[in-house]
This record gives C-alpha cells, structure tokens and sequence, in this order.
C-alpha cells in the first residue's frame, strides 16, 4: 500500500472507532435492544455480527462471508474483510477490538472514513451479542499476525492476545447464546437462510455460505447452501416472481448514484393482482416503507401516466386512473444507501430523508421513461393492465361499500353465525376462525362466553392469490371476517388501506381439523390475511390453534399426544411390549372431540398451545404464498417433497 494518502482519506486503526454509550443495560433489558428474547431476538444477534461483515463488503473489502450453526447451537461467522483492528484505542486505554467487543455502539461505522454506509447503523453492534452470550471467541487475521480474545456475558477472559500469523485477512466470531435469556435458544436454518439469500441479491457479488452442522448428509457432509448474486435486484425479482405468470418477460433495472444517492431498483409485472413491493435501506428492510418508497411510486405513476396519456391510450377510459391502478401485478425491490440515514415509525424501519424522494422519484423516471419508448409493445401491456386494474377498482367499490355498511360500527349488525363474546375490551377479547358449522357448534359450547368468540366459516374460503379485490369482497365468507372484526377498507389516497382502529379482538385464532384439508383452509385463511390484513399480523394479532392428534389410552392413563414423537414416547412408556394394548383414537376433525375436550386441549388459556403467525422476512413470506397458492404445479410439488416432514409432525 502506497504511504502517500488522498487528502480526506484516513487509515481504518484505533483512531477510526468511536465510542458512544456502554454496555451495562443490555443484560438486563435485553429486549430494549434486540426487539425480544423469542426466535426473533435469537436470529437478531446473527444479523448484528453478519452486518459487520456486510458493512466491509459495501466499502468494498470483503468478498466472501460464511455463516454455521454448529452442533451445540452456538454461530460461527467469518469474512476475509480488512479484521477488526486490535491496536490500542487512546480515549479508552485498552484494544480497540476490546473496544468493539464490549462497548455498545462503538465501531468502524461511526466514523465516516471507515463507512460510507452502514446497515448496522440500525442495530446494536457486536458488543450486544457478546453480552447475550455465555461464550463468545473472536479471532483477528490481520497485517500478517493473528490475534484472539474471548468473553464470557461480555466480559474479556485476559487481554487480546497475538496467538499466531496468517497470510489472510479477515474477522471470525463464534458465541453460544445465553439459555437463561432467551426463550428460545435454538436456531432455525430456514430463517438465516432466507435473511443470508437476502443479502446477497442486494449485494451483488458477494459469496454467503450457510453451513448447518447439526445435519449431516449421507455423504458425510454437513447441510451447506451457498448465495451468490451476479445481477442483484434483478434476480431478486425474478426469484420472487417465479412462480407467477408473466406479464412481461423483462426485468426493468434501475442502478445509479448520479442524483447524490445509490439508488437500485428491479421491477417488473405479472399477472395477479397484488402489489408485491419491498424496500431496503443499507440492507435494512423498511417493513414501513418511507421516503423512498414515496419517491418510487411517485415517478412511477407519473412516468407511467404521461406515457399512457402521450400515446393516447387512455382515451376510452371514462374515470379517472390512481396510483393503486399501475402498482396492481407489480414486483419490484428498492435498494437505498444512505450515509445518515433518519428512521421513523413504529418499529424504526420507516425511512424519513426528506431528499431520498427526490432521487428515487427521478431515477425511476429517467429510466422508466426510456424504456417504455424503446419497448411499446411491452408499454401497451402494462397500461392495458393499469386500465383493467382502475375498472375492478371501480367495481371493488361497490363491494368494499357492502362490507362498510355491514359493519357492526355501521349500525349494520355483526353476522348471524358469529358469537360474540360479552366482554368489549379488544385487547382481552378474542375469535377463533372455525373450520365448519359442526365444530363451530361444539366451539360455541366448550368456549369462555365472557372472552372467546366464534365465526364458524363454511368450506374453503376464496383463494385471494387469484382473484380481483372486488371478486374478495363479494365473497360472504369473507365479508363475514371484515364485519365480525370490525376494520374497514380503504381511504382517499389507497383503495386497499386497511382501517383497524375499530379491531374487536386482539387474539385472531384459526382453527381447523388436523387433516389435510384443515391445513389447506388454514393456508387460505393465512393468505387471506398475508394479502388484505398484513397489518393484523404485524401487529401480533394472528395465530394458529394446535389441537391434538391422538388421545392414548392404557387402562386408566389418559393423555393426548399433538406429535408422533409424543405418541412414540406414550408407547414406549406403557405399552409394556405390545403395541396393541394402547388404545388410540386419532381426531382429524375438531368435531370429533366433545366441547370439554376441545376447551381442554386447544381453547383453554392455561393448557393450550398456540403459534402465533409472524413475517420473519417478507420477501420470502410472498414467495412461499404465491408459491402454494398460484398457478404453478412444479415448484409447489417440490416444496410440499421437501418439507413433508415438518408439514406432518405440524399437522
């Protein structure tokens, strides 16, 4: 490396990391930090050491990134970056890598030589990792030597020690999460690897691997996936898009930095009609949306609608065409960094750079304008879209008008075959999502009138995947929900708004029979809510009711059983040698149990069990849908092969 610097330019040593607040909370409300001690906050602390890692690879000096659940469910990640520096740090009087390690919110990405971006601005740091950890070993391969310390809770055992030289460069952390923290303390592959995929179409050209040695191969091997991205967002939508029907074969991409920010953005539209839209900022999904979301779909629309009005396409169309109109079918991914990002919202995933608007809005608009005018064959598809789309609305009015006028705040009255319950307060109240008028019968038995209320729903309700807005609001069993929880439809500037100050319930239970058809009408249902009421599932408002498989019996020992490994285990236990002495009986409808059984084992609040429906990651939550729910036979066939197992044990 050349001695001689740019002016500006800073060596990345002890100077560069800045430290801003302590460590001593984390420990102690160490929900105030990761979000929660649940699956969420255990796959946080994995982002927050990964996102070092990131942050190297955006400043261009990192190129590869592995990640492995090890067999005592501890995480190792490793990169070939620059390694944390390790010489001393003058304000703190120890190594800066100790530094990093164990002061909150100190590193590298505070100091704007070292970063020019960075996605872990929105996080913790490492340092919180370490703190959540009983083990926590991290090693430095740096300017030919390599060095190592590790920490117990936070804490260093000794000093950074020089424990040996390497050729490489690079940073390696391996920790073991605290089990008397978290609630839930072992990792699940599918979640990082949906997160780790994530990264790497919005990185491009950077190598992830996620290796699971907990399973092993019948070759030996460990389960090992690798993610790479040579075109980005562009793939990114195209994976998203896979199992939906075209509208048109190509991907538009947007790629600049010419308006002061890096803006990306892949788009492209299909059949359904759902707008599939997901935003980052630094690689930091803004569930929220915010200024760049704003900007994306004012450029579109404007772009869009002067091509349609310049090419006299809109002549015919007797109304007036809105925003929501040329988003329906669209799948687009918007990738923003920003140096000083400014995050808003509930849930601080909501960007609010007032001037981030402004570049996207013209990004989008120079790009999408040259391409309309060079492909008009393809322009003419999406604005014959963009009409169909504005007339279903117009029709979806009258329908959303039906739902409004029957709500119960309406003055309309609650549905005739909902029984509510006695007690208003919403957030004590709760309705279960009944699988059938029989089981909604022995429901309304074996429920707590003072709380609990039942909406039985006939069959199988509309599969929302495919049809119009208007065509989900004509459907009776699905007005029935809107009404009985009590949230309206849409507002001046978005038709599918969702209105839920007036919620009846905070607890939405769908519970159906424990057989295949039960599982296919509790997807619908999750589809349905995915689609029109994501709001309720972010919210935490959604679960899933578990009742039973089996009740075993052996002469005056009674117990039910919800897994096969449950009923092995009874077996086992009693069965003295001869299977056939248990009696087994197997419920595959809720109908089959009697009210007291059914209030004991799954509606009960001190004995039951219920999973709360949650989007860990959102993008991978709209293609599993639009994958078990579309069109598209094969990648369904392949996904239902593939997790069989767990889609059992579940059941």
């Amino acid at each position: 490396m050349s001695e001689t610097k740019k002016k500006g330019q800073q060596e990345y040593g002890a100077s560069s990391i800045q430290v801003l607040e302590g460590l001593e909370a984390v420990r102690k409300r160490p929900a105030m930090y990761i979000g929660d001690i649940g699956v969420k906050g255990l796959h946080h602390l994995v982002y927050e050491v990964v996102d070092n890692s990131i942050d190297e690879a955006m400043a261009g000096h990192c190129k590869s990134i592995d990640v492995s659940i090890n067999e005592d469910n501890s995480i190792t990640v490793s990169d070939d970056g620059r390694g944390i520096p390790v010489d001393m740090h003058e304000k703190e009087g120890k190594s800066a890598l100790e530094v990093v390690m164990t002061v909150l919110h100190a590193g590298g990405k505070f100091d704007k030589d070292s970063y020019k971006v960075s996605g872990g601005l929105h996080g913790v740091g490492v340092s919180c990792v370490n703190a959540l950890s009983t083990m926590l070993n991290v090693t430095v391969r740096r300017d030919g030597k390599l060095y190592m310390q590790e920490y117990c809770c936070g804490v260093p055992k000794a000093p950074v020690a020089e424990i040996g030289t390497s050729t490489e460069n690079g940073t390696t952390v391996t920790f073991l999460p605290d089990a008397s923290i978290f609630i839930e303390s072992v990792y699940k592959y599918d979640i990082l690897a949906a997160r780790l995929r994530e990264l790497a179409y919005l990185n491009a050209g950077i190598k992830i691997s996620l290796q699971d040695k907990r399973v092993i191969n019948e070759d030996g091997t460990c389960k090992t996936e690798h993610f790479f991205s040579e075109r980005g967002l562009s793939e990114f939508v195209e994976f998203l898009d896979s199992t939906r029907e075209k509208l048109i074969e190509d991907v538009i991409h947007i790629n600049t930095d010419k308006f002061g920010t890096p803006v990306e953005i892949a788009m492209t539209y299909n059949t359904t009609f759902n707008e599939n839209l997901f935003s980052y900022v630094n690689n930091i999904n803004t569930i929220e949306g915010g200024t760049h979301v704003a900007g994306f779909r004012r450029g579109l629309t404007r772009t869009l609608k002067k091509y349609a009005e310049d090419s006299k396409l809109l002549e015919k169309v007797k109304f007036e065409i809105s925003g929501d109109d040329f988003r329906e079918g669209l799948t687009a991914v918007i990738s923003v960094k920003v140096a000083e990002p400014q995050f808003e919202g509930q849930t601080k995933t909501k960007l609010g750079n007032n001037e981030t608007m402004g570049f996207v809005d013209m990004a989008v608009g120079e790009v999408l304008r040259n391409y309309l005018e060079e492909h008009p064959k393809e322009a003419k598809i999406i604005v014959d879209k963009v009409i169909l789309a504005a007339t279903a609305r117009h029709a979806a009015r009258h329908a959303r008008e039906m739902v409004q006028r029957k709500s119960p705040l309406s003055g309309g009255g609650l549905p005739g075959k909902l029984a509510d319950c006695s007690d208003k307060d919403p957030e004590r109240c709760e309705i279960y999502l009944v699988e059938g008028d029989s089981a909604g019968g022995t429901a309304k038995q074996g429920r707590n009138r003072a709380f609990q209320a039942i909406l039985p729903l006939r069959g199988k309700i509309l599969n929302v995947e495919k049809a119009m807005q208007h065509k989900v609001l004509e459907s009776e069993e699905i007005r029935n929900i809107y009404t009985a929880l009590g949230v309206t439809i849409g507002t001046d500037d978005d038709s599918k708004a969702l209105n839920i100050e007036k919620l009846r319930y905070h607890k939405i239970i769908i519970m159906t029979d424990a057989d295949v058809d039960g599982s296919h009408i509790s997807t619908l249902i999750m589809t349905f809510f995915f689609r029109h009421m994501k709001d309720l599932i972010e919210k935490g408002y959604l679960y899933i009711a578990t009742p039973p498989l089996y009740l075993l019996k052996k002469g005056k020992v009674e117990e039910y059983c919800w897994t096969e490994a449950q009923r092995a285990l009874f077996t086992e236990k009693y069965a003295d040698g001869n299977e056939n002495s248990v009696h087994v009986q197997r419920y595959k409808g809720l109908g089959e149990m009697n009210a007291e059984q059914l209030w004991h084992t799954t509606m009960d609040p001190e004995f039951r069990t219920l999973r709360q429906v949650t989007i860990e990651n959102a993008a991978d939550a709209d293609h599993v849908f639009s994958m078990l729910m579309g069109d598209e036979v094969g990648p369904r066939r392949e996904f239902i092969e593939q997790n069989a197992t767990y889609a059992k044990i579940d059941a």
